[in-house]
């Protein structure tokens, strides 16, 4: 793991070496080691906890809230067939807020010692490292910060009934995402759709890591001409 002017040490806790790597970080990033081991991120051991989550607990979290928001929209006056309509809604704008977020946030390009840091614990470990277990979803505190903008931006935008029925419908699909996510790497799909998922994702990985940014649909690399190639096209060009 050598760049022109720096080494790193992938048996010294990472995140403040990688932005010692300046220009060189985003090939060494995007050049990944698989091992279901992942490596050590500080010395701190609480820090380094707050980097760790098992997949299970995005769902034990969220779900209750998904189910609280839906409840809070009939509470307020929703029907059923609305609620369903509006949750539905949610899950659609999930999809494009998965897929922006992951090309233009996730794949930024950095060379800055903070830069190059900040993403690294952001996506780049995920690249580095794409079968560390516990580095797969995202942390429930980072999410529910985020949560507080979304949802602000959730009630500028739909009634004081239909918001809470469509941001809990953006929360369901951010669950569907992060579990989807994380079978992707882990589980052995034998049947479509999942199978084509994982081979799809994979494929951002281990081929093509500037294309293919959907991960529970190819739906938007489709719309904005980010479908990676197939093996048998990109063989014979």
């Amino acid at each position: 793991m050598v760049s022109q002017e720096f080494t790193v040490d992938l048996n010294k806790p990472l995140v403040f070496q990688v932005g010692h790597l300046g220009e060189a970080y985003q090939e060494w990033v995007h050049q990944p080691i698989v091992s279901k081991e992942g490596p050590r991120f500080f010395a701190n051991d609480f820090l380094e906890f707050l980097t760790q989550t098992v997949w299970w607990a995005v769902p034990t979290i969220w779900l209750p809230v998904v189910c609280w928001c839906l409840s809070m929209s009939i509470q307020r006056g929703n029907t059923l067939p609305r609620l369903a309509l509006m949750a539905a809604a949610g899950i659609f704008l999930w999809t494009l807020i998965e897929y922006t977020l992951h090309r233009f946030l996730f794949h930024i390009k950095t060379k800055s010692y903070w830069g190059n840091t900040a993403h690294y614990l952001l996506h780049g470990c995920h690249h580095k490292h794409p079968m560390d277990g516990l580095r797969l979803v995202f942390p429930p505190a980072a999410a529910a910060i985020l949560c507080i903008p979304f949802w602000n931006l959730v009630k500028l935008i739909a009634t004081p009934s239909a918001a809470p029925a469509l941001f809990g419908g953006g929360l369901l699909g951010y669950v569907i995402y992060d579990c989807t996510h994380y079978y992707l790497h882990h589980g052995q799909p034998s049947k479509e759709p999942a199978k084509n998922l994982k081979r799809f994702h994979l494929n951002h990985h281990f081929r093509i890591q500037n294309k293919g940014f959907g991960i529970t649909s190819s739906l938007w690399d489709i719309v904005f001409g980010t479908l990676p190639p197939s093996k048998s096209s990109s063989q014979s060009t």
